[in-house]
């Protein structure tokens, strides 16, 4: 389980790069780099990382589901996901 700060940092990060995201647009636009530079470091939509929703685990992301390797595990085995089946061989 990941800290509540690592979480919220996160949230924070994306919050501030939606905030932006329309200024460094015309920014980036106009190549005016300097204005770009003077911007917050968060602002950059590079540095959000993916994060597990339920656990805030950030390796083993799983883009489709939103979820960790390890909670997509735990989960499909118990059942919780609609179509997701074990495979046995």
């Amino acid at each position: 389980m990941a800290k509540e700060s690592m979480k919220a940092r996160e949230v924070k990060r994306a919050r501030m790069a939606a905030k932006y995201a329309a200024k460094r647009a015309s920014l980036k636009a106009s190549g005016d780099y300097s204005a770009l530079d003077k911007l917050p470091k968060n602002a950059s939509p590079i540095r959000k990382h993916n994060r597990c929703k339920l656990t805030g685990r950030p390796r083993g992301y799983m883009r489709v589901f939103g979820i960790s390797r390890v909670t997509f595990r735990i989960m499909a085995l118990d059942g919780k996901i609609p179509g997701v089946t074990k495979a046995s061989w």
